[in-house]
């Protein structure tokens, strides 16, 4: 009940007083009194450390998939434009050889492997 004596200055009722733990008044601490925190004040502190190092390891985790999301959504974007390229000199062969676009031709196969 030693809290009850440190925290008598707060203007409080006598009921509420009474209802309220040591713990109640942990958030009221005097900047004066760190020096002299109690155990409870200590873990709290550490918790709240703890809690601060998983949301800034949850923060940088999540800045690292997002990075290689937009990594992966650029390869995707590039392979996409290779492939048209790919389709387009196909075309231009196939044209300049005067083939038939829908038969297969091993000369052209050759001809776009070594492209």
């Amino acid at each position: 009940m030693a809290h009850i004596k440190r925290f008598a200055g707060i203007p409080m009722s006598k009921c509420m007083r009474e209802m309220c733990r040591e713990e109640d008044y942990m958030f009221l601490q005097d900047p004066r009194d760190q020096g002299k925190t109690p155990e409870g004040t200590t873990l709290q502190d550490t918790e709240w450390q703890q809690k601060r190092e998983e949301r800034k390891k949850e923060e940088e985790w999540r800045s690292h998939v997002a990075k290689l999301a937009s990594e992966r959504e650029s390869l995707r974007d590039r392979l996409h434009r290779l492939r048209e390229f790919r389709d387009f000199q196909k075309k231009v062969l196939i044209q300049d050889l005067g083939l038939d676009p829908d038969s297969s031709n091993e000369k052209l196969t050759k001809i776009l492997r070594r492209l």
